[in-house]
């Protein structure tokens, strides 16, 4: 290993509080008061552990890949070294399952290609209502190709509707593509029963677990998907894009690659030169999160770690969904606050104020919040919004505390 490398090593535990020292960006002041990062579903914050990673590559080995002389070979290592760190937090087979992109959007559109290549003419794709327009768009756009693409409906808690997608899916359906928790309404589907009902129609199964990865701990093997797409900058990293195909897949695609890339898993989608001192601070983002845990192994400490960031981001969600709950005039989006049908998001509405107005006020107090469809405009426009600007939401990070959330509270009592 060189000192390019990503750390496996798993340092000691400590309290996710005690975690913000670790977040420069944590230290920006409005007004006398600490910026509020309830952002976290649009894109983390970022350890120095990443920052450093990534200002090492650049001043000790910004080369290109598959040179004889030492930076190139350092930047070889580099890139193995981290496609193992991302095998070990899915707990996948080994790193020749990892491929990286620059986002998962990408990835997702290239993969729809190869996929449609696969199939006929009259197959089926499902998709949902629920999902991000990442994990809509390409699968929508292989209708040109003469494949027929379902929608599972969402119900009006945000939950999907399970009979619907029984009924839907059938002999000709090649592949289900869905989400694993909507980062527009928190909903966390169940993916053991997708799994089983799409393995006895013999369909492919894509999950979307962008939203996922950032809160939960992720076993590709358990799970049995096919594909899974994440991207580094929800879980602490940088905009790195991560694919995940089950062994011996990914070969059987006919790919978009230039003729002098090389074709074999899991360089075979990847195109052009990667973002190499990106995809640096993805491995000491995963590594960071394993000093989160404890263990004598990276997986060990990627397990506990992610317990830890689960629980913590699970309380205090749970607190501020009562206290929204318990204000007349806010109206909460998403399925009844269950820490097994819940990411620790939470979108809402705010009587005789838009969205965006919302938003705003609360950016006064530096508390910072989106507004409108987050690229999930389906659900939206389901749940009768999309002309109303959409929804608040507020998402909890690893480094959110209690009193972040009682301000947010306050806020919004004073705001009305």
């Amino acid at each position: 290993m060189t000192d390019l490398e990503p750390s496996a090593a798993v340092a000691p535990s400590s309290d996710l509080e005690e975690c913000r020292q670790d977040f420069p960006s944590l230290n920006r002041v409005l007004g006398g008061r600490r910026l509020a990062y309830f952002d976290g579903p649009g894109g983390s914050q970022v350890p120095r552990p990443v920052i450093e990673a990534i200002s090492r590559y650049y001043a000790t080995c910004n080369a290109n890949t598959h040179g004889m002389f030492m930076t190139s070979r350092e930047s070889d290592d580099l890139l193995e070294a981290v496609r193992r760190n991302c095998a070990v937090f899915l707990n996948a087979e080994s790193s020749e399952t990892i491929s990286f992109g620059a986002n998962m959007t990408t990835l997702n559109f290239m993969l729809s290609r190869a996929l449609g290549r696969s199939f006929q003419p009259g197959d089926e794709i499902l998709i949902t209502q629920l999902d991000h327009e990442a994990n809509r768009g390409p699968w929508l756009r292989l209708r040109e190709s003469g494949l027929r693409v379902r929608e599972v409906r969402m119900q009006p808690d945000g939950t999907l509707d399970y009979d619907d997608f029984a009924r839907k899916i059938n002999e000709r359906t090649r592949l289900v593509a869905i989400g694993w928790a909507s980062n527009a309404l928190g909903t966390v589907n169940d993916i053991p029963l997708i799994r089983r009902i799409s393995r006895e129609a013999g369909a492919l199964l894509l999950i979307d677990a962008v939203h996922y990865a950032p809160h939960f701990c992720i076993d590709v093997r358990e799970i049995g998907a096919d594909f899974l797409l994440c991207s580094a900058y929800k879980f602490y990293g940088p905009h790195v894009g991560i694919l995940y195909s089950r062994p011996n897949l990914l070969a059987q695609l006919d790919t978009d690659r230039l003729c002098t890339q090389d074709g074999v898993p899991p360089y075979r989608i990847e195109t052009g030169t990667l973002n190499h001192a990106a995809i640096a601070g993805v491995g000491a983002a995963v590594a960071y999160l394993a000093s989160r845990g404890t263990g004598t192994d990276l997986r060990a400490g990627v397990e506990s770690g992610m317990a830890k960031v689960t629980q913590h981001e699970q309380r205090h969600a749970r607190r501020l969904f009562d206290e929204l709950a318990n204000l007349p005039f806010i109206e909460l989006y998403g399925p009844a606050f269950d820490s097994k049908r819940r990411a620790p998001t939470l979108s809402f509405t705010v009587e005789g104020r838009t969205p965006r107005e919302v938003a705003g006020r609360l950016a006064e107090r530096g508390l910072l919040v989106w507004d409108g469809d987050f690229y999930a405009a389906r659900a939206v426009e389901i749940l009768g919004l999309a002309d109303r600007g959409g929804l608040v939401r507020v998402g909890m990070s690893m480094y959110t505390t209690g009193e972040e959330v009682d301000r947010l509270v306050e806020a919004l009592r004073e705001l009305q």
